[in-house]
Parts: structure tokens; C-alpha cells; sequence
């Protein structure tokens, strides 16, 4: 489609843009489609409010390899506190439950973390948007209600511990779509018999998509919408990026 402003096309790509925290997914691609001029525009894969980092708007015709896009393994760096367990598995969410949080060695939580590596499954959280008959299970669970969640095939390519400051622990996972880094440390939790969840989050990778070549939300509301065009990683890129 042509810009309303410039009477010059749109081209076509991906933006990558570091998010910025409490805002939602959607909040970046009302900024980014007032920002680039066009209205045919998506992202992939949500981050929560709380999330920070890497969110991959397709513009375009780009919004055709959406899926394939989203399909791609992803690396998170986060922050898990323990001893206390939310009803959004992260610091958002209410506290349920609080428990004292003994004095674990690097080798007890890395027993932990090594629980889960590999193929295993998680039930996805409650607060979440996938669909029960066509509603946001986030939205039942506003209204305080639960439903029974399938077990969901996830991997964990590979972790990383890089701080043990109890209750706080510092890490980085590389993992299959449709993971849930707030149920990670939730299980993780559960594992060592404490309870924990989220308490920092940013996504830094996507498939081959880094933060090095990010927008952040402030250039996205100032920057001339010439330069954000050229910002865009063109699909004859990524074409040569996935070796197609």
C-alpha cells in the first residue's frame, strides 16, 4: 500500500524492535503501523507486558512468512525468584503461596534446570493467550475461572546459570516456539520443592534475529518514517539469511 504522507510505497520486511517494559505487543504494532504508514502489519510472537527485548514486526508481504517466522527457536535471558509462587507465574501475578528458601548449591539448582532439557511438555499458564472455545484463556482467568490446559511438546536446546544470589537466579535458555519461560521457572521451582517465578524477562534472539539491529519504542515514535523503512530487513535478506 503507499503511505498516506510521502505518496511512496511502503516496503515490504521485518522490524525488529527492543521492546520496552509495561507495554504490550499489540501497544508496539499501533505505534509501529502509525510510525511506518501502512496498516498491513503483525509481529511474531508475544511478549508479555512485563518482557523486555527482541519483537519481529512483519510489514507487508512480509506478513506472509508470519508463520514461518514464528516457528523459529528463540533465546531468553531471565530472573527467577524463589520461595514465592503467583497466580500469573511471574512478579505480576498475585502471590499464593510463600515458602522459606533453603540454602541450595550450584549443583542442586543445576539439577534442577537439567530437569528439564531436552523434548518434555508443559501445561501452559492460565494466563495466557491461547483459545478455550474460542476465548483468551487470560480472559477466563480474569474472571477467576481455570480450565484444564493440554501439556504442550516443548524443547530446551540449552541453559545457562550466571547468578546464584538466592532467592534470585539469573539464567539463559534456548527454546522451541510455544514456550513459556514464566512456567520454566515456575517448574523449576516446583522441582526444588520451594516454589519461584518470573521476575525479569528479555527476549534476545530469534532464529537468526538479534537485538543488534533493533529499533527501540522511542526511535519508533520519533524517527522520520524514511529511516525506519530503511531499518527493515528486506525479504531478500532473510531469504539469504535462511539459506533459501
Amino acid at each position: 500500500m503507499n503511505s498516506p504522507h510521502s505518496g511512496l510505497q511502503v516496503p515490504s520486511g521485518v522490524l525488529l524492535v527492543d521492546k520496552a517494559p509495561e507495554m504490550t505487543s499489540h501497544d508496539v504494532v499501533a505505534i509501529a503501523r502509525r510510525a511506518l504508514g501502512t496498516k498491513k502489519i503483525g509481529h511474531c510472537g508475544t511478549l508479555d507486558p512485563m518482557a523486555t527485548g527482541l519483537l519481529m514486526l512483519v510489514i507487508e508481504r512480509a506478513t506472509k512468512i508470519q508463520d514461518l517466522l514464528m516457528s523459529e527457536d528463540k533465546e531468553y535471558v531471565g530472573t527467577m525468584t524463589l520461595g514465592k509462587t503467583t497466580s500469573t507465574q511471574d512478579r505480576q501475578g498475585e502471590v499464593l503461596e510463600e515458602k522459606e528458601v533453603a540454602d541450595f548449591s550450584a549443583a542442586e539448582i543445576d539439577a534442577a534446570f537439567g530437569a528439564f532439557t531436552g523434548a518434555f511438555e508443559q501445561i501452559p499458564p492460565m494466563v495466557s493467550a491461547i483459545k478455550k472455545d474460542g476465548v483468551p484463556l487470560y480472559k477466563l482467568a480474569r474472571k477467576g475461572q481455570e480450565v484444564v490446559r493440554e501439556p504442550r511438546p516443548v524443547t530446551v536446546v540449552k541453559y545457562d546459570i550466571s547468578r546464584i544470589a538466592l532467592p534470585e537466579i539469573d539464567f539463559t535458555v534456548n527454546c522451541s516456539k510455544g514456550f513459556y519461560v514464566r512456567t520454566y521457572a515456575h517448574d523449576i521451582g516446583a522441582k526444588l520443592g520451594c516454589g519461584a517465578h518470573l521476575s525479569a524477562l528479555r527476549r534476545t534472539r530469534s532464529g537468526r534475529f538479534t537485538l543488534d539491529r533493533a529499533v527501540t519504542v522511542d526511535q519508533l515514535k520519533t524517527a522520520p518514517r524514511e529511516d525506519l523503512w530503511k531499518s527493515l530487513v528486506s525479504l531478500a535478506e532473510i531469504s539469504l539469511m535462511r539459506g533459501a
